[in-house]
Order: structure tokens, then sequence, then C-alpha cells
């Protein structure tokens, strides 16, 4: 299965976190997923850091490649396709990064690790 992870579940499993759920965890080490994170989540991190919301363990620049490397994530671009498919999102999310990512987990057809379950408004199946 591939596995879209949302901002949230990267990070938790980054810092190996107890909120992420034992199912989420089970899913993401599973080697016979594929676990995707987006540019839109790389983008979001690294404006929460810039600000001071988020503390990271190094500089964002080789904290993301490092992790997507050290973990075996896959990196998904944001593409023009993607972009388009939020324009006909209802409102369930007014959050702009959420708002990507179920377009993406939309086009891409997969699941999404998350503890946000509006994402099942937007008929993208959630893994939690």
């Amino acid at each position: 299965m591939r596995l879209l992870l949302d901002t949230h579940a990267f990070l938790w499993w980054v810092a190996d976190d107890e909120a992420l759920t034992v199912r989420a965890r089970a899913a993401i080490a599973d080697p016979a997923n594929e676990c995707l994170v987006s540019a839109a989540s790389a983008w979001e991190i690294a404006i929460k850091a810039s600000i001071g919301k988020l503390t990271l363990a190094r500089d964002a620049r080789r904290f993301l490649p490092e992790e997507l490397a050290a973990n075996g994530f896959e990196p998904l671009p944001v593409t023009v396709t993607h972009s388009a498919r939020v324009a006909g999102l209802p409102f369930h999310h007014r959050d702009p990064f959420d708002r990507l990512l179920a377009a993406q987990a939309l086009e891409e057809r997969v699941a999404i690790v998350s503890a946000d379950a509006v994402f099942g408004k937007y008929g993208v199946k959630r893994v939690w």
C-alpha cells in the first residue's frame, strides 16, 4: 500500500513520539508499504522552523533530506494537477497544507497517515 504521511505523522515517526498510534506506526514500519512525504509537508516544516513554532534537531535543509533517506521515505512533489485539485475541494478544512495533502492523496489514490479525521470528509482513506 502507498501511504502519504501527514506532516505531524512524519515528525512523530522521526521523533519516536508516542502520539503516533500503534496502527499508524505498524503501517509506516511495514516494508510492504511505500511511505511518501509531500513537498507541502517539507514546506510546512521549513516555515514553522523558521518562525520558531517548531524546533528541529538540525537545520531544515539537512533534517528533511536526511530523515527521508534514513527512513526510506519517498518525496512526493507538488504538481500542477495536485494544486488544481484543491480548487474543487469543499472547505472541510481551512489549513492550506492539509487541503493540498488531501488533493495529493486523492490524485495519487493513496491513504493518508494522520490523526486528523477531516481527511475522511474528502473521501481520503485514513490510517490511524
